[in-house]
């Protein structure tokens, strides 16, 4: 995720919390904290980690990571320095990370400053492998400073969805039955479904992916290096679109979309079934009711009428014994028997 919020209370404290781990000090933002407790500094290449000693082992891991994994598909290895903090929990995360994130972000860039914050080992267990976090948030730093801020929100969410190998993403597309519904989004209206819940977020991040992989596709074996030269030439991602694969980029929507269809048939079958059952429910479910309230009606009746014979039996008890059928009332077929 990609972020660059207004100054803040959030983003003072962080700012307190790197000086105060680069320079080895206890700043003003540690006062929360146990006085025995001081945020760590460990460099490694480009990359600073500002951590907590109960992230020790993570921090370790993410400098390694990102000296030893420091390229991204088409783009120029990246030199600027980057800053990581580790947040010990989550209250600290929301803090430095300020109002503007999303509450099911996992980690934040901020590429004007080259900085990321991330979720130490107190994070959630649904938070995801911190690596290919980290990598997904080195990937949107690695993209602005190739190309500034010409990506628009679903390229760059897809590039970093892309160059983290984050491939659970298409089962998000291929299992999401309110897309079947609704139909595949174009570009411009991707662009505003980040902004959501995490489900909708999880569903643009899946689409990015899958339009981003298709650009790579069409650079063949060149990936998207061609693209991304012609894109800082030309200032212009239609313009890159065109002059790289010939086609225009409402043309490479079309196909974007044509091919997550065909792709993903599930998408139309679960949207027809869903028609299909929408059209059953209003139509059949009434029937079944009606049905069922007419016999119940039948088996109160029933009821009524058994319960009719067996008293009208139970008032003659000698025809009962004898098996005899009880003698149907007829008036004058018998005459007067008094002496």
């Amino acid at each position: 995720m990609s972020l660059e919020p207004r100054a803040s209370s959030g983003l003072k404290a962080f700012r307190s919390l790197v000086i105060a781990g680069v320079l080895g000090l206890r700043g003003a933002s540690l006062s929360e904290q146990p006085s025995t407790e001081a945020p760590l500094r460990l460099d490694r290449g480009r990359a600073t980690v500002v951590y907590y000693p109960g992230d020790a082992r993570l921090a370790t891991t993410i400098a390694q990571q990102v000296a030893k994994a420091d390229s991204f598909p088409g783009l120029p290895r990246p030199r600027a320095h980057v800053l990581i903090a580790i947040a010990p929990d989550r209250r600290r995360f929301r803090e430095w990370v300020g109002l503007a994130a999303p509450e099911w972000g996992a980690a934040v860039a901020f590429p004007e400053s080259n900085r990321i914050v991330l979720q130490g080992s107190s994070a959630p267990s649904d938070a995801g492998d911190p690596l290919e976090t980290l990598r997904h948030e080195l990937a949107h730093l690695a993209l602005h400073e190739a190309l500034g801020d010409l990506p628009p929100r679903w390229f760059d969410e897809g590039y970093a969805s892309v160059a983290a190998h984050e491939w659970r993403r298409e089962d998000a597309v291929a299992t999401n039955l309110g897309l079947a519904w609704r139909g595949m989004p174009t570009l411009d209206e991707l662009e505003h479904e980040f902004e959501g819940g995490s489900t909708g977020a999880e569903e643009a991040y899946a689409l990015a992916y899958r339009a981003v992989t298709d650009l790579t596709d069409l650079g063949g074996t060149a990936g998207l290096a061609p693209l991304f030269a012609n894109w800082t030439r030309t200032r212009s991602l239609e313009r890159a679109v065109r002059v790289t694969y010939g086609i225009t980029l409402t043309e490479f929507e079309q196909r974007w979309r044509d091919r997550t269809r065909r792709r993903y048939g599930g998408l139309a079958l679960m949207g027809n079934l869903a028609l299909a059952g929408l059209i059953i429910g209003f139509i059949v479910v009434p029937l079944y009711l009606a049905r069922r309230r007419r016999d119940r009606r039948r088996l109160v009746a029933m009821v009524v009428a058994d319960q009719a014979a067996e008293a009208a039996a139970a008032k003659n008890p000698i025809a009962d014994l004898l098996g005899e059928a009880p003698a149907e009332a007829d008036d004058g077929a018998f005459g007067d028997r008094s002496p």
